[in-house]
């Protein structure tokens, strides 16, 4: 189908969504182009996206379940559960990392074409969800290794990967508009994920956190996710859904995610000049 663009005041705003769907095959190719260059020139390519969670998994597990001595929640062995938490996270770091800075590394794309912004971070999301699916491997091994049989629950699963990517997207969308206006936020960003590691429950439950603090806790988005996750995974897990510190993440995730899309939206139209 042949589709003309026309720019005028007020009709790009009007066509801007469904811009996105005629885009659409642009989604694929800068994913698939990400993925083909994220391990370019290193000698174990994909592997990486194996290593890094299992060498973090084996530290937390050694760290919490060792020195701490922290107790585990439900049936799993320890190193089940800090994978469980772990997943989801990863791939919360590894969006928003990647998200952050892929306005600015799209420079010369995005001074030279017209096509909705938003394609952007949405792929390097994407492109990060590949990595997930593939450190997802790992907590397969994991099962055979330790013989343990996850709960009916897992077929769920896939639900809360759709909440997870949310909480990756708001965050990431927002800090990418900014990244381009204010290059400290490079900087900024390391330090968020390395802080926000501590302060998710990924080395330990969330139970172990006080009930006077559970409010405050969960606005931390992940708390949320990282809970869903492993109720899917670790058997006699406490059902998330039925306390409401699960609900005061997903509010969190959706305030973020209408926030971050109305502030890229208010910002879309200076990134050329800006970058």
């Amino acid at each position: 189908m042949d589709y003309r663009i026309i720019i005028e005041p007020g009709r790009s705003e009007k066509n801007y969504w469904k811009d996105l769907w005629r885009y659409r095959e642009l989604f694929y190719i800068l994913s698939w182009r990400d993925i083909k260059v994220r391990y370019k020139q290193t000698a174990l390519g994909v592997l990486w996206a194996i290593l890094r969670p299992l060498l973090t998994m084996i530290v937390f597990t050694f760290v919490f379940g060792r020195i701490a001595k922290m107790p585990a929640i439900g049936t799993a062995p320890y190193s089940i559960m800090v994978f469980a938490g772990l997943l989801p996270w990863q791939f919360f770091s590894n969006s928003l990392t990647e998200s952050s800075n892929s306005l600015v590394g799209n420079e010369r794309l995005i001074t030279k074409v017209y096509f909705p912004r938003l394609i952007i971070p949405v792929s390097s999301v994407i492109t990060s969800f590949i990595d997930f699916l593939i450190s997802f491997t790992i907590l397969l091994a994991l099962f055979i290794i330790y013989r343990y049989t996850p709960p009916v629950e897992i077929f769920l699963m896939p639900v809360f990967w759709i909440m997870a990517f949310l909480a990756s997207f708001g965050p990431g969308l927002y800090l990418t508009a900014l990244n381009v206006k204010y290059r400290d936020f490079r900087y900024i960003i390391p330090f968020i994920v390395q802080f926000g590691l501590f302060i998710s429950p990924v080395g330990y439950a969330s139970m172990q956190v006080g009930p006077e603090w559970q409010a405050i806790y969960s606005l931390n988005p992940m708390v949320g996710v990282i809970d869903a996750f492993r109720w899917c995974i670790v058997k006699d897990a406490p059902n998330p859904m039925l306390h409401y510190p699960f609900y005061i993440s997903l509010a969190v995730i959706l305030f973020f995610m209408w926030l971050s899309i109305y502030q890229f939206r208010k910002m879309e139209k200076n990134f050329a000049d800006l970058i």
